[in-house]
């Protein structure tokens, strides 16, 4: 009886366990490859947060473009004149 049961659950355990295994695993990576609704949600939310804040950043250009109109090049000597945070290498 043990002689024939072992052979016949290894057979069964390779050709049908493995398979399993192997096909349901493949299934959850193509599932997971895929966005599901929260995530373009997310997607739509963060998108629109970036356009009100490039909004924001233009209409603060315009401002300082009318107050000063060398403020950019003001920005950019100090800039240059401070230590850099991060090594040659980093960059």
């Amino acid at each position: 009886m043990e002689e024939t049961l072992i052979p016949v659950v290894a057979i069964a355990v390779l050709f049908i366990g493995f398979p399993w295994l192997i096909f349901h695993y493949i299934t959850k990576w193509k599932q997971a490859k895929t966005l599901t609704s929260s995530d373009e949600k997310l997607l739509d939310e963060m998108h629109e947060v970036a356009r009100r804040l490039d909004d924001r950043v233009c209409t603060i250009e315009r401002i300082m473009t009318a107050e000063n109109p060398n403020w950019r090049q003001q920005c950019l000597t100090g800039r240059e004149e401070a230590p850099r945070m991060l090594p040659e290498g980093d960059r």
